[in-house]
């Protein structure tokens, strides 16, 4: 929720930079929809906390939940800002495609994408849409039927499963926003403990929807090795334009070590933050009294450091693969930017290598390292994608020298970047077990539903 508070108010600070002296009527325009409101505490935070807001709509289905809601917003005197609303959330964002929202806030439990439809027609133009998804089993490959059922998608089960989540998320929403002539940039896209969240501006130009074409495709991920590979669904022509993408971008059998590919996507491969309004985030953060300022700003500069390329490997599993000892982060690092190669981390994964160096050279780094440490290839299956990777020949000149772009400044400022569990077993809540029955206005749990079912049964 703190970043959120930062977010927003980073948002509203652009918006108010874009005006004019002309437009100081604007100043203090903005509506916030807070679709999923429970008691309301993101709402009055809002109020109390991020200056600049006009209105602030907390909606809930629930009634109980609205009282509640009620009692918060009276006992922290913010009843001038906050607007309680007792409306199904979908209902009431194709009631307001006239009177548009600045922001939408959606944090559902679970899946949010029956809500996007919605909330893609209700968003001003450079609104902001701020959403939450916390079904990562379903995000990470477990279940990929039901992810495309839900997302229309197919998840992989990857190392890279939590930036392939923000990817499928990201991918769900640009979709629906190009039906309505709509396209989106994500300023900013976090994975963090058991959720995921962005944030994306919208706006509106069917030319720029056109683009998605090239910032969606698909991802293709070997069986033995792990490799990944990706594809635009269209590309764009230097004369203007758009020409289909040629097949097979992959071959059937992996060039590394032969084994079957698995197709996924489609997914995003656009940008997954615009750096420039993450470098304004930071720079606002001095400003805001967060509880968890530190880890904010560990993982804001972590996400500053990344680089613009889709999904990422990480080292543990790279060597996993061969049976071989670990080399040190800033050793495999250093191999990559001696070879002329970009690297970063990723603020998903503390092991994360994230490059733009093809899988040619990633594995000759690792034949490399295993030269030096060699593993017992006589006890490796024959058909094992470690023996047919060692096999192949290194065309790379590797060199294990320490780079001086290998220890990134956050890690040398020791920021807090990868943050751990606070308690064991951290995790989601429970789904919450109150039925609605909206036509009568009746909220019965499931407990008191089951109260005397047996009894209540008709005897034979």
């Amino acid at each position: 929720m703190d970043l959120s508070v930062a977010v927003l108010t980073t948002y509203i600070k652009g918006i108010k930079k874009q005006l004019t002296e002309t437009d100081t009527e604007k100043q203090d325009r903005i509506v916030i929809l807070e679709a999923l409101s429970a008691t309301g505490l993101r709402s009055i935070r809002y109020a109390k906390e991020v200056k600049g807001i006009k209105q602030i709509i907390a909606n809930d289905i629930s009634a109980k939940a609205v009282e509640s809601i009620k009692n918060n917003i009276q006992h922290n005197g913010v009843e001038n800002l906050i607007k309680p609303s007792h409306e199904d959330a979908t209902l009431l964002m194709y009631q307001s495609k006239k009177d548009k929202f600045n922001v939408i806030d959606l944090d559902p439990y679970g899946c949010p994408t029956m809500f996007l439809d919605g909330a893609v027609q209700c968003v001003s133009d450079d609104g902001l849409l701020m959403i939450t998804a916390t079904d990562m089993a379903v995000l990470a490959g477990n279940s990929p039927e039901t992810c495309f059922l839900k997302y229309g998608a197919i998840s992989l089960k990857s190392k890279a499963c939590h930036e392939m989540a923000l990817r499928i998320l990201l991918q769900s929403i640009a979709s629906h926003a190009g039906r309505y002539g709509r396209y989106i940039v994500p300023v900013l896209s976090i994975s963090a403990d058991f959720y995921i969240r962005v944030f994306v501006k919208v706006f509106s130009s069917q030319i720029k929807c056109k683009e998605n074409a090239t910032k969606i495709g698909m991802v293709y991920q070997c069986t033995g090795c792990e490799s990944i590979n990706t594809q635009p669904l269209c590309y764009k022509k230097p004369t203007g334009g758009y020409k289909l993408a040629s097949l097979p971008y992959v071959d059937q059998l992996c060039k590394i070590c032969q084994h079957r590919q698995h197709e996924g996507g489609p997914i995003w491969l656009g940008p997954l933050h615009d750096q420039h309004f993450v470098s304004n985030l930071l720079c606002n953060l001095n400003e805001m009294k967060l509880a968890t300022l530190k880890r904010i700003e560990g993982v804001l500069n972590v996400i500053r450091e990344e680089l613009d390329v889709p999904l990422y490997y990480t080292l543990s599993r790279l060597m996993s693969i061969i049976k071989c000892i670990t080399p040190s982060m800033l050793t495999f690092r250093s191999a990559l930017l001696n070879a002329g190669y970009c690297v970063s981390y990723s603020h998903a994964c503390k092991t994360s290598v994230k490059t733009d160096a093809p899988n040619e050279v990633i594995w000759d780094i690792v034949r490399a390292w295993e030269k030096n440490n060699s593993v017992k290839r006589n006890k490796l299956p024959s058909d094992s994608p470690a023996i047919r990777i060692l096999k192949t020949p290194t065309t790379t000149n590797v060199s294990f020298d320490i780079h001086p772009l290998a220890n990134p400044l956050s890690r040398q400022n020791k920021l807090t970047r990868f943050q751990q569990n606070p308690t064991i077993n951290w995790g989601p809540g429970t789904r919450a077990r109150t039925r609605i029955d909206l036509e009568n206005g009746v909220e019965n749990s499931k407990k008191i539903r089951n109260q005397n079912k047996n009894s209540r049964k008709e005897k034979p």
